[in-house]
């Protein structure tokens, strides 16, 4: 069973806050691609950018998530994953452009935990920052365009509730309990 566990659904929906609570609770974790992309090359002025060069930007969270999935794979216990490749084919389908057959290929060769974890269009906590500039109208349709992908891809997905992060970090532990048994933080 592989223990890369991931959390997908639209932006500003409260996964990073998630991932970072139960990091704080001894959990191994994988950043966000798409961020982590966006502000390293906002820092060099690079052109891998959803706002610059769409198809690029896709390639490079490609990559970079399946860096992730492999250094998650080396590693005990169970880690969480801020998205996964079906993100980046979500991504692409958002954006009305092609899915090239090497993503379909990546996110079918290289396979997460079985349940994937919904976070839902949530309104009340949604803001725009410097990397996220999506409005409201883009995060509904990007939660359920991923919900979709990881469906096609043949996960089952969970939808997380409108809860605290505490809460919400608690069920999935629960969730999790009866799969993972790790020395390195108790489910």
């Amino acid at each position: 069973m592989n223990h890369a566990i991931v959390f997908t659904g639209g932006p500003g929906a409260g996964k990073t806050s998630l991932i970072a609570e139960l990091a704080r609770r001894g959990y191994a974790h994988m950043p966000e691609a798409g961020r982590a992309i966006i502000q390293s090359q906002m820092a060099i002025g690079g052109d891998a950018l959803p706002w610059s060069d769409r198809r690029l930007f896709s390639e490079w969270m490609l990559c970079w998530d399946l860096r992730s999935y492999q250094t998650a794979c080396s590693m005990n216990g169970p880690v969480m994953m801020d998205r996964g490749l079906g993100d980046v084919i979500g991504y692409l389908t958002l954006c009305g452009l092609a899915v090239p057959d090497h993503f379909w290929r990546a996110a079918k060769e290289y396979r997460y935990y079985d349940t994937v974890f919904l976070a839902p269009f949530w309104p009340e906590i949604f803001t725009q920052d410097q990397e996220r500039k999506q409005n409201l109208a883009e995060a509904k349709t990007t939660a359920e365009v991923m919900e979709d992908i990881y469906l096609q891809l043949g996960y089952r997905v969970v939808t997380m509730p409108f809860a605290s992060v505490t809460e919400r970090a608690d069920l999935i532990l629960r969730q999790l309990a009866p799969h993972f048994r790790t020395s390195s933080a108790s489910l």
